[in-house]
């Protein structure tokens, strides 16, 4: 059996050109969408990511605002930072990104963004309403996922979903919209017993772990679905996955790769989240 791709890439650049007309409306509204993307310190990985997301602001015309402040910043300016985006108009959407250096509180600072400016869906407002079944914010990175299963025609209601992972940006919310579209879900984590005989279990198994290859062919059941969310580097360099693709390609029934698969679809969600918050301040949602 060879696997059907899940291309998140070319999902990715249909949703950012659905998205065309919403910003068009926001902006005649008086409401251009605007987000505002704070990088503290230098870490190399999270100023190429930063810049993927300002890029991909320009590409679909929403308004970006790069605010890069020294790795010596402190909390406290960190979070005054914070409090001047929160009351800023033209900004509907704020994000910092992770990881933060260690003198800084990152469950702090993201709680002092406002609730209606959390586009990343990280503040526990917006976890606690995923959790109740009424997402303001869906996390970009499952709601992504959940996208790429819609996309596919997979059906969700009544199967068995397995998470691998059970991080706050990542597992739990998407243990939770798996959920409620109607799935048993299961969650695996580093302390799970026989993780093979669970994920073999899974109709749909999402993995986001952090770990490179840890997804090997005998622990999928054949036809699965296989989402890798993971991100790792190789001793090269190279991108990779949680999951060897060329193994599991061979039992599972759909596999989205690495890269191309669920990265782009982070972005483009956080894209769809920031033009949400300025259609909500334009009065354009019911």
């Amino acid at each position: 059996m060879t696997a059907r791709l899940i291309d998140g890439k070319a999902l990715a650049a249909s949703i950012r050109a659905s998205l065309a007309p919403r910003i068009a409306r926001a902006k005649e509204a008086g409401q251009p969408p605007g987000l505002a993307v704070v990088l503290v310190g230098d870490d190399p990985a999270s100023a190429v990511y930063v810049r993927n997301k300002i890029q991909a602001c320009e590409d679909v015309g929403i308004r970006s605002f790069a605010d890069r402040l020294p790795a010596s910043t402190s909390e406290a300016e960190l979070l005054a930072r914070i409090d001047r985006l929160n009351v800023d108009p033209a900004v509907h959407g704020i994000l910092v990104q992770l990881p933060l250096p260690g003198h800084l509180d990152a469950q702090r600072v993201l709680e002092r963004i406002s609730f209606d400016k959390d586009v990343d869906g990280l503040h526990a407002t917006n976890a606690g309403l995923t959790l109740m079944g009424v997402p303001h914010f869906r996390s970009c990175t499952p709601y992504g996922v959940m996208k790429m299963l819609e996309h596919t025609d997979i059906a969700v209601e009544g199967k068995h979903a397995v998470v691998l992972g059970r991080s706050n940006m990542v597992g739990k919310p998407m243990a939770m919209l798996l959920l409620a579209a109607n799935a048993t879900v299961t969650i695996a984590h580093s302390r799970t017993r026989d993780l093979p005989a669970i994920t073999r279990q899974a109709d749909i198994l999402v993995a986001a772990v952090g770990r490179r290859n840890l997804v090997t062919a005998d622990m999928v059941k054949p036809g699965a679905v296989v989402i890798d969310v993971g991100t790792n580097r190789t001793p090269e360099g190279k991108l990779a996955g949680d999951v060897d693709f060329k193994g599991v390609s061979e039992v599972a029934g759909w596999i989205s790769p690495v890269p191309g698969g669920v990265g782009p679809m982070t972005i483009t969600m956080l894209l769809v989240n920031t033009v949400e918050a300025a259609e909500r301040r334009a009065g354009l949602t019911k």
